[in-house]
């Protein structure tokens, strides 16, 4: 039987990388998926895959109830909701950013990377409660550590690990709240705009791949799919009923390797 079967799930940052990894791994596993994107692009694709498909900016309140509503309108509830959207920053030093920019940045970043996850689970907490559902957000290894990125998504990274653990004291017993952790992946993650970065994506350079590999343990940079078995574990009733609070590392031992 599949893991999630009759599961009602919802997924943020679902065009491409992890998000789309979850997406696809939770269809298999059973679930009803409402997918949310920010690109037009990515709507026929996931709707041709079986997910429903909300659009929007996670940095919206009003993002996350249109994607919980349309799980219970359409399933009669909600199971999970996976705040996955994410912004990374390419390792943007301080002292190159000008006032205004540190100020626009902080926004954006904080707005979808910390933001997004508190909008996504106030909105998602009435239908959580009633199914003893749960919440997973996508952290990093720079939850944990210095490194993974500038100091603004640096920052917001140690901020969501925070969330997570006070959201799983306020909303326990009733709803669980965990995190997964990547590092080191093989992903499209752009940046904000407000630096510029709008338009890059991390997997463009193979240099700064070919740099990620040179300190994972394991070898290699992730895919996108070996992160999503922990999506599917911290989901399910019967496989994590007793895990809450916690920021799974899925990172190759790139933490314990710097």
């Amino acid at each position: 039987m599949a893991r999630l079967e009759g599961y009602r799930a919802v997924v943020t940052g679902a065009g491409s990388g992890i998000g789309r990894a979850v997406v696809r791994r939770y269809l298999a596993e059973g679930a009803n998926v409402v997918a949310v994107v920010r690109r037009d692009s990515d709507v026929a694709a996931l709707e041709s895959e079986g997910a429903i498909v909300v659009g929007g900016d996670v940095a919206h309140f009003a993002t996350a109830e249109r994607a919980v509503a349309a799980a219970v309108e359409r399933w009669g509830g909600l199971d999970v909701y996976v705040a996955n959207a994410g912004l990374w920053d390419f390792h943007k030093r301080l002292e190159k950013q000008e006032p205004a920019e540190i100020d626009r940045g902080f926004e954006e970043i904080f707005g979808v990377n910390v933001k997004g996850a508190l909008h996504g689970a106030r909105a998602s907490l009435a239908a959580l409660r009633m199914s003893r559902g749960s919440i997973i957000a996508t952290g990093s290894n720079a939850c944990f550590l210095a490194g993974g990125g500038g100091v603004l998504y640096t920052a917001s990274k140690f901020a969501l690990r925070g969330l997570v653990m006070q959201l799983a004291k306020e909303f326990a017993p009733e709803v669980r709240v965990n995190g997964v952790a990547p590092g080191a992946t093989d992903t499209g993650i752009s940046g904000p705009a407000a630096l510029g970065q709008g338009e890059r994506a991390m997997n463009a350079d193979a240099d700064r791949m070919a740099e990620m590999q040179r300190h994972m343990l394991l070898g290699r940079v992730s895919t996108p799919e070996d992160h999503a078995s922990l999506y599917v574990l911290l989901a399910s009733r019967e496989e994590s009923a007793y895990v809450t609070g916690a920021m799974l590392l899925s990172d190759g031992g790139l933490t314990i390797s710097v």
